[in-house]
């Protein structure tokens, strides 16, 4: 075929296209080139919008706040009664897997809270909440993939039998909290979801795999459980799912594509900005210091200070945090350890920063919490933990870094009555950002399988036809 009849052909087929067939030449050509120009106006008009939206010179988005969180007493909300739970509601009525706890304990967590005032608007809908948590709690079902008691690895698949500890035990927690729960099936024909119980983790610090190994252990891991096992090829991989919580978790995926594009990726670095996660796919996973003992009293400390941050210089947010506001009177930021107390300075201020560093997940959102102190979200495209379900406007205020310059006029363009609702919030939803050796009702692992939940639905193949 020659070139005169390449073009002949692209043409008849652009003419079939745009309708033009049976109508002259120039109609058709002026037809083809017409749909690149109109979507390239439309790519610059999206692109404009974007810019419009998160820069300084549209309305900032987290001011002023509706008027049903401005008011300092509103009605509080009648619970529509109690539903049976799971087994770990036990440690609230005891019983067994259809014990009952009043909806009440969802939205009253008012401990210290002047005048008991109630938390509104903490959930995107409170009764669709409700409803798939009980859902949740009823029926989803989960399959382990299995190993080895004298697996050379086992320490890589095997829950912990203690409490972890340390800047990443989010990961570890949640796999010692779901072994022991009544979400295990050993019955594949009633799981929802199959979970690859690796531990990035410990692959980091095992000398057989280290952080050079790491992405080929994956690779011929999922590649085992597709020969031997027919659940990941029904789906390929799509009701599968893995938890890490070190940055390093989700380039682990790299030689294992099929994890990274189809499954389901629970982790911390849950940045929508770099490729490899996919927001609503995967899920956030919170980065949560473990702390142990009954939530501090925190309503009667005095916070003097406006806001405080400390940590390392390791991005242009921090960068540009530390050029604008060292040496301020209100905004207290520290480089490197705290001459103080940690605890000290979240709890004699009244925000407490989190800015991205190397990742956009640090623990200090969970420790603002912890200590009720209202976050400041300074990290672009964090996909926020529970962000289905929680709606952060309500308990945090978000900024963007091209906004640092203006931090202090936003967060003192936050009045008193908004701000103690904000706070209110603040001391209703820590109890989301919590780990507990058995778990708890709305703690943690139980708002982690609830995102699980949420995205278990796929299409399979029967398994008869393997």
């Amino acid at each position: 075929m020659g070139p005169s009849s390449s073009a002949s052909l692209l043409l008849y087929y652009s003419r079939r296209r745009t309708g033009a067939t049976g109508v002259s030449g120039g109609v058709a050509t002026s037809a083809l080139f017409f749909l690149p120009t109109s979507l390239a106006l439309l790519t610059s008009l999206l692109f404009v919008l974007y810019l419009f939206s998160t820069s300084t010179i549209s309305p900032p988005h987290h001011l002023p706040l509706p008027d049903d969180l401005r008011r300092s007493q509103s009605p509080r909300l009648d619970p529509p009664g109690e539903y049976p739970v799971g087994r770990v509601g036990e440690v609230f009525a005891g019983g067994g897997v259809d014990a009952g706890i009043g909806l009440a304990d969802v939205s009253t967590d008012t401990k210290g809270v002047k005048g008991g005032t109630p938390e509104i608007n903490v959930y995107h809908d409170r009764d669709i909440f409700l409803t798939d948590y009980r859902d949740m709690n009823r029926s989803f079902k989960i399959y382990i993939y299995p190993h080895r008691s004298d697996d050379l690895f086992k320490n890589v698949f095997a829950a912990v039998n203690f409490d972890p500890e340390g800047n990443y035990a989010s990961e570890s927690f949640f796999k010692k909290n779901l072994v022991g729960s009544h979400f295990v099936t050993d019955d594949h024909s009633s799981a929802d979801l199959f979970f690859m119980p690796f531990s990035i983790a410990r692959l980091r610090h095992d000398k057989r795999v280290g952080v050079a190994g790491i992405q080929d252990f994956i690779r011929d891991y999922v590649a085992y459980i597709s020969r031997e096992y027919p659940y990941w090829n029904r789906t390929g991989g799509a009701d599968h799912f893995y938890v890490a919580c070190h940055s390093i978790g989700r380039s682990a995926m790299r030689k294992a594509n099929a994890v990274r594009l189809n499954g389901i990726q629970v982790v911390c670095s849950s940045s929508y900005h770099l490729s490899g996660y996919v927001s609503h796919k995967d899920a956030s996973l919170p980065q949560i210091w473990p702390r142990h003992g009954d939530l501090p009293d925190v309503m009667s400390s005095r916070r003097a200070r406006l806001a405080f941050f400390a940590g390392g210089m390791n991005s242009h947010a921090r960068e540009k945090l530390f050029q604008f506001w060292t040496n301020d009177s209100e905004i207290f930021v520290h480089r490197g350890r705290l001459p103080t107390r940690y605890s000290d300075e979240l709890l004699g201020s009244k925000f407490c920063l989190h800015v991205k560093g190397f990742e956009v997940n640090t623990a200090r959102v969970a420790d603002s919490l912890y200590y009720g102190c209202v976050p400041v979200i300074i990290a672009n495209h964090y996909d926020l933990p529970f962000s289905d379900v929680l709606n952060w406007k309500s308990f945090s205020v978000v900024v963007a870094t091209l906004d640092i310059p203006l931090l202090k006029k936003i967060l003192k363009g936050i009045d008193h009555d908004q701000y103690t609702v904000l706070q209110s919030n603040v001391m209703q939803v820590r109890k989301h950002f919590q780990w507990h050796s058995t778990p708890l009702d709305y703690d943690a692992f139980h708002m982690v399988m609830l995102e699980l939940w949420l995205r278990r639905s796929s299409v399979r193949v029967p398994l008869n036809g393997f």
